[in-house]
């Protein structure tokens, strides 16, 4: 026997729902207590930001910044893996999971969005919408102004230039950007072999 599943099970599993159920709107509520928190503490006060994370959000791995202001939808739909950094004003729109894995920086103004609205405006005028999820990788760096649109996938070892729009999935180990974003450049040996030595010479000249 097929349960039937109330709106909030809807949005998460991206079927059509109505946000303005009572319990949505009661999450809604919520959300929005762990905002006025969060985004009214001192720009100091990192270790206070991360404890109300870390109670709100699905997941928070270890070592995590998230810097004011900060915007989201639920909160409960966001996982953030070990090392994960966010600039001032991001906003994640996580109607559907947002799920990001280890080492990931997102520079300032990043947008990750789940939510959706039907392209039939008669659909749309009734106040249905829909979500899909976002997946980000290991080792992404998503540069300042990107918006990444619902069902996105950016897998590991990627960078996402400044203010590209993401519609579509990105392969491991490349550089892309663009308004659709597409893939610039594979990240190669040689990336790897000049940034390395990037890094001996500063730590050579620390030691001066």
């Amino acid at each position: 026997m097929v349960m039937k599943m109330n709106d909030k099970e809807r949005m998460i599993n991206g079927e059509l729902y109505i946000a303005n159920t009572k319990e949505l709107y009661e999450d809604y509520l919520m959300n929005r207590k762990f905002l006025d928190r969060f985004n009214n503490t001192s720009y100091l006060d990192f270790s206070t930001r991360r404890r109300l994370v870390e109670k709100h959000f699905k997941h928070v791995g270890k070592n995590v910044c998230i810097n004011k202001p900060f915007h989201c939808d639920y909160g409960y739909n966001i996982s953030v893996g070990d090392n994960f950094y966010a600039n001032y004003d991001c906003i994640f729109l996580d109607v559907c999971p947002i799920t990001i894995g280890d080492n990931v920086f997102v520079a300032p103004r990043v947008n990750i969005f789940t939510a959706a609205h039907p392209i039939d405006k008669d659909v749309r005028n009734d106040a249905l919408e829909y979500g899909r999820p976002v997946v980000i990788g290991n080792d992404v760096w998503i540069c300042g102004g990107v918006t990444i649109n619902p069902g996105v996938t950016i897998s590991d070892n990627v960078v996402i230039g400044s203010g590209s729009v993401v519609t579509k999935d990105i392969p491991s180990n490349v550089v892309a950007a663009g308004n659709p974003c597409k893939v610039i450049r594979s990240i190669t040996n040689a990336d790897k072999e000049y940034w390395e030595n990037e890094k001996k010479k500063y730590y050579q000249d620390l030691n001066k």
